[in-house]
């Protein structure tokens, strides 16, 4: 059954990221929206979308709907992504199997087969969908799916402590909020957390009250002034866009960014913790010719003694390269020196091990 469904939601499947961290969401068709979590966006206007027949792209945030933890996103322009069905809450009962889709910790996509455990457990007056298929960080978002490869469900939480235990909001309130969207679509919105009337900019109260009742609210509007990070991460969004970086797209969460360059994927790093910077390359993967692996591993260890501040090494069947600053250390000319020649002898080793050694090109979901 996993695979099967695997299969058939894996284009449908979108990575979300903001500058505070990741999730996941899912393209219905129908509406030509992707769904997520209230959480995920988090009171970001534009958040940078990526599926598996597209690249990264920005996507804008048309619908927040804080009660129900739900928002809705602009689709990817110009991509063919299959339909998926939404199915039915009535009818569900407890011990159903079912597949939780998403991509946990900011990997890449994956599904957790479990069952549910208790399909109508109440928290804060929602019906939700407790399963015993774990629904960890960065899974926030995705569907619930089940052995009809329906949705049944957004997955949304899991109690802190309790492993094996997720929630999921049952599908009637997500099919609900989407055609009260769908007259709108394209319009900037809110759906009041007090007594769920839909906000728009035609109808708010002075900028920030809903008209129905007064509760104060907050449309996903873009701002005047783009908001910018402080300390180390704007010294590395700063370096990054003096060499010609699109910062938006790079974001990947908080103190992460990934860039392209040439064929080479590289991920930006800050630790706050240990106070380091590290940028990781990651490169080519090892050749598939035994023979070649001796010499292989003679040329990065001779590299090693040439390379300017940069280290190359095996991680796993990966061949990457690093280079790694103390945060103090860090000035806007030394980091953009270090970050362009990683980049530069980036996409310059990977083609190199390729053709010299029959390193082969690494494999990407």
């Amino acid at each position: 059954m996993v695979q099967d469904i695997i299969g058939q939601f894996q284009t449908a499947i979108i990575q979300i990221a903001t500058q505070s961290g990741t999730g996941t969401g899912f393209y219905v068709k129908e509406f030509d929206l992707i769904v997520t979590n209230d959480h995920v966006v988090h009171d970001n206007p534009e958040v940078t979308i990526a599926g598996k027949n597209f690249e990264k792209t920005l996507s804008r945030v048309w619908y927040t709907d804080r009660k129900h933890d739900l928002a809705f996103l602009q689709g990817p322009a110009n991509v063919e992504i299959p339909e998926i069905r939404l199915g039915q809450y009535d009818g569900l009962k407890d011990g159903d199997e079912v597949v939780a889709i998403g991509h946990p910790f900011g990997f890449n996509y994956s599904a957790t087969q479990g069952v549910i455990s208790k399909v109508d457990r109440v928290r804060d007056g929602l019906k939700f969908i407790q399963i015993d298929a774990a629904i960890n960080p960065g899974n926030s978002g995705g569907p619930l799916v089940n052995t009809n490869g329906e949705v049944i469900g957004v997955n949304s939480f899991k109690i802190q402590g309790g492993d094996n235990m997720g929630f999921a909001l049952p599908v009637n309130y997500l099919r609900q909020a989407l055609q009260l969207y769908a007259p709108h679509k394209g319009v900037t919105s809110t759906r009041c957390h007090s007594c769920d009337y839909l906000v728009l900019p035609e109808n708010i109260d002075s900028e920030k009250y809903c008209p129905a009742c007064g509760t104060e609210v907050k449309l996903p509007q873009m701002p005047e002034q783009e908001v910018v990070p402080t300390g180390v991460a704007k010294t590395i969004e700063d370096i990054l866009k003096e060499l010609g970086k699109d910062i938006k797209l790079a974001r990947e969460g908080v103190n992460r960014w990934e860039v392209r360059e040439g064929s080479a994927k590289i991920k930006i790093t800050y630790n706050a913790e240990n106070y380091f910077v590290v940028g990781d390359a990651y490169l080519c993967q090892m050749p598939t010719d035994a023979l070649k692996i001796k010499p292989l591993y003679q040329f990065l260890l001779q590299e090693n003694y040439r390379t300017n501040s940069l280290v190359l090494s095996c991680q796993n069947q990966n061949i990457v390269l690093s280079c790694i600053m103390y945060d103090l250390d860090i000035t806007q000319d030394g980091g953009v020196k270090t970050f362009d020649n990683l980049f530069k002898k980036a996409d310059y080793y990977d083609d190199l091990l390729k053709n010299d050694f029959g390193c082969v090109d690494r494999i990407e979901e």
